[in-house]
């Protein structure tokens, strides 16, 4: 199914493709609709791809409202049913009509001139891939003491500093703020679909393994400080739990990989590393409290996923 929203035609090609994938967040797409109605708009054409990825609450009633659109851009909106963001994505890809594809996820509040900056980046250096920067913004309450600045990477927090060429497979892009030129997918794959968030499944990677498909063939990735989104965290839902379990699947996702057709028992070393983080982790937590050994214990759960998907793989 897709519905174009608006059929404001141009001659000019069209340079970017915002694409929004959303699933089931109906409580939070309004924000996210009425900041992208707020851009600055960049000086050449550009188009807004929604995907509905499978969404059984009040979503499809939320796009259809035209409202929401910034006047004279063509929006177009898709409904994706095999869930995951990757799937998502990748049906973005094949709808887009831009020569970049912009990703920005529905939770998330782009900075009025977000996509401007990127458009001077693009016409400057032709670059093949982009990041942005990406701030935490935190909802409906106070950060709770025992998230420390080490963990706000795990909630999206990006900065590279200031605008440069990535070339470290160290220094990815993340998935709620990225560009990527359209003919590479051609050239190096789609999002593979193994990874990345599913419903509520709380798992990720796919953006990063993109990342590294990008350096790995020597494509050009542009960092871009100023082209800045807002992820907003409710605070309210915050759990130790959510990190726990995005490092155990994590560690889950990885081991089935590095296994391979090796023998189902994993190897010594495993245990020896997961016995190691667990010393170190009750260490920090008798010596420093609960509120500073969250990022320790993490690696234990990631041990022991890692362990459970050799075995299951």
């Amino acid at each position: 199914m897709s519905e174009e929203m608006t059929t404001s035609e141009t001659q000019e090609p069209v340079l970017i493709s915002v694409a929004l994938c959303t699933h089931n967040h109906a409580d939070r797409l309004p924000r996210t609709l009425e900041d992208l109605g707020n851009l600055t708009p960049p000086d050449r054409p550009w188009e807004i791809v929604v995907v509905d990825n499978g969404c059984t609450d009040e979503t499809p009633a939320l796009l259809a409202d035209t409202g929401w659109w910034p006047p004279g851009v063509p929006v177009r909106i898709v409904r994706e049913e095999r869930l995951g963001l990757s799937n998502a994505r990748n049906r973005a890809l094949r709808e887009a009509r831009g020569k970049y594809l912009l990703f920005v996820d529905d939770d998330e509040t782009p900075n009025p001139r977000w996509l401007t900056s990127y458009e001077r980046e693009m016409l400057a250096y032709a670059p093949d891939a982009l990041g942005g920067r990406i701030d935490v913004l935190f909802e409906h309450g106070e950060r709770p003491a025992w998230l420390q600045d080490e963990l706000l990477g795990f909630l999206g927090h990006l900065d590279h500093g200031e605008g440069r060429w990535l070339n470290d497979p160290a220094t990815p892009f993340y998935g709620g703020n990225f560009a990527v030129r359209k003919d590479i997918f051609s050239r190096i794959g789609d999002f593979d679909t193994e990874l990345g968030r599913k419903g509520q499944v709380n798992f990720g990677g796919e953006d990063t393994e993109f990342y590294r498909r990008l350096i790995a063939n020597n494509f050009r990735v542009r960092w871009v400080p100023d082209a800045i989104i807002g992820h907003r965290i409710r605070v309210d839902k915050l759990r130790r739990r959510y990190f726990l379990e995005l490092h155990y699947r994590q560690g889950q996702a990885e081991g089935s990989r590095r296994r391979g057709g090796q023998s189902r028992v994993p190897p010594r070393y495993l245990f020896g590393q997961l016995a190691r983080a667990v010393g170190i982790a009750l260490k920090r937590r008798r010596e420093q409290g609960s509120d500073h050994s969250l990022r320790l214990e993490m690696n234990v759960v990631y041990f022991l996923g890692y362990i459970q998907g050799w075995i299951a793989r």
